[in-house]
């Protein structure tokens, strides 16, 4: 008898935008939606912190060629700062570095605020992911080496304080681009106000293109574990998935004939035509049927594929 082949998954491909519960790592939770999914594949579109909650975007399938666009996107999170005690993860999973009775007030608080708008320079936080020689940082750190993490440019669109429940902490909202660390704004509030902080919560809740709206709780998603039909259980799930091109809103979109997508999917430019066709750019996507079937660039009236879907 020959050999059987590793199952695979299933070729489900789609956006889950998962609301990610606390002390649930990422990497988890990925692994986690692609055995419930039964999914050949899954990615996500950047790393919540274990103590983090909220919007975590998970890509199944052919929906991972699209990550890259998502991990892009615009960030928003809340999160809340405690004063008086800086610690070395820069949250509340570390062990105190440096401690203040001083407390900040309001006035103080905002004063600072629009000086961390706009592109501004931030050096990570010791325990993150940053390479440093090709280690990480955060295994660098938990080995008590001492770590010197370069700054480096991020954009921070908008920062609010949201309010202050009481002396020792202060509620903020802040919306940003991609690699920006809001426990190092936390770390750089507490030292400019001379009070020290780190962050005791943080929820994102939104990552561009997705809404807060369309979260689910990872808790529905288990619930349907309990439908003894693995036919049926599969469809409620893929129920909550997305589709790819909803994640590419960003890009100029081509809607392209059979013909075309016959063309495109054997791997084939096609040629534009009409004035609404897109002008030159690195980065389109074409559809066909109202389904995504490339992401490619377009040069010379043409465009050509760089990434085909299996639709």
């Amino acid at each position: 008898m020959g050999r059987r082949g590793k199952n695979k998954g299933r070729p489900v491909s789609g956006w889950l935008v998962l609301d990610k519960p606390w002390d649930f790592g990422s990497t988890e939770a990925v692994s986690k939606i692609k055995w419930l999914f039964k999914a050949e594949k899954a990615g996500h579109a950047g790393t919540l912190d274990p103590l983090a909650s909220g919007m975590l975007p998970i890509a199944l399938g052919d929906a991972t060629k699209t990550v890259p666009y998502v991990m892009d996107g615009r960030k928003v999170y809340e999160f809340t700062v405690a004063w008086g005690e800086e610690r070395n993860t820069d949250d509340l999973e570390g062990t105190v570095a440096q401690q203040s009775d001083a407390r900040p007030d309001r006035a103080a608080i905002e004063a600072i605020l629009p000086s961390y708008t706009g592109v501004i320079e931030q050096v990570p936080p010791a325990f993150s992911a940053v390479k440093i020689g090709g280690e990480r940082a955060y295994d660098m750190a938990r080995d008590g080496e001492v770590v010197e993490i370069p700054a480096r440019e991020v954009e921070i669109h908008r920062i609010t304080l949201v309010g202050c429940p009481d002396a020792d902490h202060a509620v903020f909202e802040v919306e940003c681009g991609k690699g920006t660390y809001v426990r190092a704004l936390a770390r750089d509030f507490g030292r400019e106000l001379g009070c020290f902080g780190h962050v005791s919560g943080l929820r994102r809740t939104m990552v561009a293109p997705f809404s807060e709206d369309a979260m689910v709780p990872l808790a529905d998603l288990i619930a349907l574990e309990e439908i003894e039909d693995e036919a049926e259980r599969l469809a409620a799930l893929d129920a909550y998935l997305v589709p790819a091109g909803e994640a590419l809103g960003m890009l100029p979109r081509i809607d392209v004939s059979e013909d075309q997508a016959h063309r495109i999917r054997m791997g084939n430019p096609i040629i534009l035509r009409g004035r609404d066709a897109p002008v030159a750019t690195d980065d389109a996507c074409a559809f066909a049927r109202g389904a995504l079937l490339a992401i490619g660039e377009v040069a010379d009236g043409e465009f050509r594929p760089r990434r085909v879907f299996k639709g």
